[in-house]
């Protein structure tokens, strides 16, 4: 707000409305006006300019613009001097990424790059009120185009999202998320790869050779099923070796689970706490960067081992296809669906059904116990071909 100045004002037949002439600013032939109007607020007398002559401001024009002034002190409502200005994209993703930094397992460092390649370009110099969800819509188009994974589209989408929510939360920004009328692109990238015995051992042989922190995280997921996000927030104190579970807390559905450990896990990890206080991360403490680190070493040595050529993304191996490893062994040794959804920490059942034709058992039996009945029926024969004939 700008307070009162001297200036050479005369007053106007309407209450509160100044007029000023100018030294430089012509209208109609003759030294241009200014309309200034005078409002009290918390006790303060405050002067805000109306308007030039020459703009097409009247006295009775600052008149009205005077008593909308009012009616906002009345009814405790913003005045425009008050009003914060609409930050650009570009601010907004400045103070979003600082956030991730320290809030996210990568270090934010994912949505850094998808947003540097796939969103500046076309969202930077747009402030936040002018983005729509048809501008959305059109990014969304425009990368699907340029052949993006239309699950690397969805993320950009969910970085959108999240930093329009972010700046509703820190009071940068009131109106609506344009990503909200927005369609997420359909995945289908569901993996069905996972490793053999064989393929793991092969697979942390080579790691161990790269990096021992690769190979321990790696051995971790195999058999724990833990994300990788999990891995990274995983902390001392969530480490029983006393009764052998790891407890983890930071999921990706927000619910807690208990993970068990089995003897080589239960040593590696034995090995990795030893000389670490409570609180620590075990395998982030001394790293800057140890998410991007973990997934180049890891990428060089599964592209080396097993993706070649491989074209399809589904059938890639990549660090999650160690917890889709976990997941299959579990199904072709024969446990529960129960059982393995609990172990995943799967949210919904359905997550988890993907697993069925692995199990075993339970079809082999129920063929079997068909074909028993068959013989038991046809007098202890099984013969197709006199069924046939009788067909």
């Amino acid at each position: 707000m700008k307070s009162s100045k001297k200036i050479s004002r005369r007053r106007t037949k309407y209450q509160g409305v100044y007029e000023r002439e100018s030294s430089t600013r012509i209208c109609r032939g003759r030294p241009d006006i200014c309309y200034d109007i005078a409002f009290r607020f918390n006790g303060r007398l405050v002067w805000e300019k109306a308007g030039w002559l020459s703009e097409g401001y009247t006295p009775k024009l600052a008149s009205e613009i005077r008593g909308d002034r009012i009616r906002s002190i009345r009814h405790s409502e913003e005045l425009p001097q008050q009003k914060k200005k609409i930050p650009l994209f570009k601010s907004l993703m400045a103070k979003y990424l600082d956030w991730a930094k320290n809030n996210k397992c990568d270090q934010g460092e994912h949505d850094k790059t998808r947003y540097n390649l796939h969103l500046a370009p076309y969202l930077d110099e747009k402030k936040l009120d002018e983005i729509t969800s048809f501008d959305i819509e059109k990014i969304k188009t425009t990368l699907l185009k340029k052949e993006l994974s239309p699950a690397t589209v969805k993320h950009c989408l969910i970085i959108v999202r999240q930093a329009f929510n972010k700046a509703l939360t820190w009071g940068l920004y009131k109106g609506a998320n344009p990503v909200k009328g927005v369609k997420m692109p359909v995945l289908q990238n569901q993996r069905e790869r996972f490793l053999s015995y064989e393929e793991a051992e092969k697979l942390l042989n080579g790691l161990s050779k790269r990096s021992p922190d690769v190979h321990d995280m790696s051995l971790l997921s195999l058999h724990t099923g833990m994300r990788a996000g999990e891995i990274f927030n995983l902390r001392c104190h969530d480490i029983d070796l006393t009764h052998g579970f790891i407890t983890i807390m930071d999921t990706k559905n927000r619910q807690a689970r208990k993970a068990f450990m089995t003897d080589a896990v239960k040593a590696m990890l034995s090995r990795r706490i030893k000389d670490l206080g409570p609180d620590d991360h075990i395998f982030t403490s001394r790293r800057k960067k140890p998410y991007l680190e973990m997934a180049d070493i890891f990428k060089k040595a599964v592209d080396e081992l097993f993706n070649g050529n491989v074209k399809d993304r589904r059938q890639r191996v990549t660090f999650h296809t160690l917890r889709h490893t976990f997941g299959s062994w579990l199904a072709l040794q024969g446990e529960s669906l129960v059982t393995i959804r609990e172990l995943l920490g799967h949210k919904s059942f359905a997550m988890t059904q993907r697993y069925a034709h692995l199990i075993p058992d339970e079809k082999k039996r129920a063929v079997t116990m068909l074909e028993k009945a068959f013989i038991k029926k046809n007098n202890g024969t099984a013969d197709i071909a006199h069924i046939s004939e009788a067909v």
